[in-house]
């Protein structure tokens, strides 16, 4: 029994990865279509999002930049959030882009070693987040079909990002080791001019088309997740298991199917609970701020990608990312609750709390 139970552990990935491709021929037709529609969503929303930003950063990174970021916000970045001010330079390009460039900067500049170790994890914890595009248009006025929807999402996001980066200042806080940048900077010749523009510009390209394919091969792959889980019913049963839970929030079947496909992939769950037909939409919404702040394992992996190259550690992630779902879920509950000309309805909502 030994043998065979450290069999098992020993080839648990070898497994998954034959009963992933025996499913695969298994339901050939579903999951056709949820690669189609993988593809179609990175090639329509995410590269055009994103792959710009891509290269800017790249661009970015062989200027003054960072330095002249640092110096500015150094005043505070480090009172507040207890990193350099060139942590300010993640903070800024992961608010205005949107997943996962904040993780990708990050361990570049721990790699360069910009930053100390315990500093690119507190700022990991909190700089990778979903962008204003995709939170205004493509939720705000392509889920919900209102513009306040995405700016109320927009706006709880960026405040429960903030806050887990206050929370996280406390993340190893006795280790005051400070990066070698200063120094090492001035040995660096991050100078771009006429001699070198095109190596700069094809370098800043290449790099770029590479981490746009690696987040397109997430995309399709989680997608198709999704069509297996849900053609094999292994959804209805994770659903079935977790009803009393549901339950006990008054959360009906509809969105935990949202919630649960929310948790593997982001885009798929927020979809699935936008269409769903509520008289107080606000319930939906709390949801969807919830499901923005964690982004979900595809986006996870994703940022695993990155951080695997470097030394730093993903768990610090994964609890700001749990954080920050939690408080913007309960910032958009106070914005609807206080803001009564939204004119979404949290009576039910308030009862619960006031029950619970």
């Amino acid at each position: 029994m030994k043998v065979f139970t450290f069999s098992i552990k020993k080839n648990f990935f070898n497994i998954i990865f034959v009963v992933f491709t025996l499913l695969l021929v298994f339901f050939s037709s579903s999951n056709l279509v949820a690669a189609k529609n993988g593809l179609y969503l990175w090639a329509n929303n995410v590269i055009p999002a994103l792959f710009p930003f891509f290269i800017a950063t790249e661009l970015l990174s062989h200027t003054n930049v960072i330095n002249i970021l640092g110096r500015f916000f150094n005043k505070f970045m480090r009172p507040i959030f207890n990193v350099p001010g060139e942590g300010s330079y993640p903070l800024i390009m992961g608010i205005i882009s949107g997943y996962p460039v904040g993780a990708k900067i990050v361990s570049d500049m721990r790699n360069k070693n910009i930053l100390t170790k315990p500093e690119a994890e507190r700022l990991l914890a909190f700089t990778n987040n979903s962008g204003p595009l995709f939170i205004l248009g493509t939720i705000g006025i392509g889920l919900f079909k209102d513009t306040t929807t995405g700016l109320v999402l927009l706006i709880t996001h960026i405040l429960a990002s903030l806050t887990v980066g206050i929370i996280f200042r406390f993340w190893k806080f006795k280790n005051t080791n400070i990066a070698s940048y200063t120094s090492m900077s001035k040995t660096q010749n991050n100078t771009v001019n006429i001699s070198n523009i095109g190596d700069v510009l094809s370098t800043a390209i290449k790099n770029s088309i590479i981490t746009i394919l690696n987040i397109g091969g997430f995309i399709v792959l989680f997608s198709v997740i999704i069509s297996i889980l849900n053609q094999s019913h292994i959804i209805d049963l994770i659903v079935y298991i977790l009803n009393p839970i549901f339950k006990f929030f008054n959360i009906n079947s509809d969105f935990a199917y949202g919630i649960i496909n929310g948790f593997l992939e982001i885009t798929n769950g927020l979809q699935q609970i936008s269409v769903i037909p509520i008289k107080h939409i606000s319930f939906s919404i709390i949801i969807c701020a919830f499901i923005l702040g964690f982004g979900g394992i595809s986006v996870l992996l994703q940022v695993y990608s990155f951080t695997s190259k470097s030394d730093i550690s993903i768990k610090p992630y994964i609890l700001g990312k749990f954080l920050q779902g939690a408080i913007a879920a309960f910032y958009t509950f106070l914005v609807f609750h206080f803001f009564g000309f939204l004119s979404l309805d949290l009576s039910n909502i308030v009862s619960l709390f006031e029950y619970v």
